[in-house]
């Protein structure tokens, strides 16, 4: 059978599913601690990216000082979706998908885990991974996948790997040798290096044949 590695935000659900003024208190706390550092509209850039990035990657990208990202950590750190979500149109089809699908995706633990209890989709995977930037010894998704791989001898040639973010899971994907998928949600940018693009979770189902068929 063909297993499914995927993303959860901006692949199964919208970043921002869970309430822009969530990450408000995280956002004001950053700007507190901002001191002149960057302009405001270096940080309304950053603040983009924080709903597609995590948020160490976006500190170090957007260049925040140290007071910055302890701000932004501790803020971020508490986060906590307590009310159900609503992920993508389609992804009451995900049950549907003729393969054996796991989850991997990137944050806080706690917020992640959140997001996944307030979807309610835990019990459609067969494994769930969180690459939690917030515990020693992170793997990274690269290191999840071939844990996943490992442990449940999942043959490569089989793997596909779904997700929106052509720096981070597509990018792991392939450093493993598996079919990578981009999946090309509403303000997703279109990436060059994904074995195959869709635009919504349907579109897997030709995908799933064997290589060669």
């Amino acid at each position: 059978m063909p297993a499914i590695i995927f993303d959860l935000d901006n692949c199964l659900s919208a970043a921002d599913a869970v309430g822009r003024e969530l990450y408000q208190p995280a956002f004001e706390a950053i700007r507190a601690a901002n001191d002149g550092s960057l302009s405001a509209e270096a940080l309304d850039r950053a603040f983009v990216d924080a709903w597609t990035h995590p948020f160490d990657w976006v500190a170090r990208r957007h260049g925040f000082t140290p007071a910055m990202f302890e701000a932004g950590w501790n803020a971020f750190a508490g986060l906590e979706v307590t009310r159900p979500m609503r992920g993508y149109a389609d992804l009451p089809g995900l049950a549907a998908i003729p393969a054996e699908r796991f989850l991997v995706t990137s944050g806080f633990r706690r917020f992640q885990q959140s997001k996944i209890r307030a979807l309610g989709i835990s019990a459609l995977f067969t494994a769930i991974r969180i690459d939690a930037i917030d515990e020693p010894d992170r793997k990274g998704k690269r290191g999840l996948f071939l844990e996943l791989i490992d442990t449940y001898r999942l043959p490569r040639k089989e793997v596909l790997v779904v997700g929106d973010n052509p720096e981070s899971e597509i990018e792991a994907g392939n450093s493993l040798g598996l079919r990578t998928v981009q999946i090309l949600r509403p303000g997703v940018s279109r990436g060059s290096n994904a074995s195959h693009y869709i635009d919504g979770l349907a579109e897997l189902l030709p995908l799933l044949a064997p290589r060669g068929s």
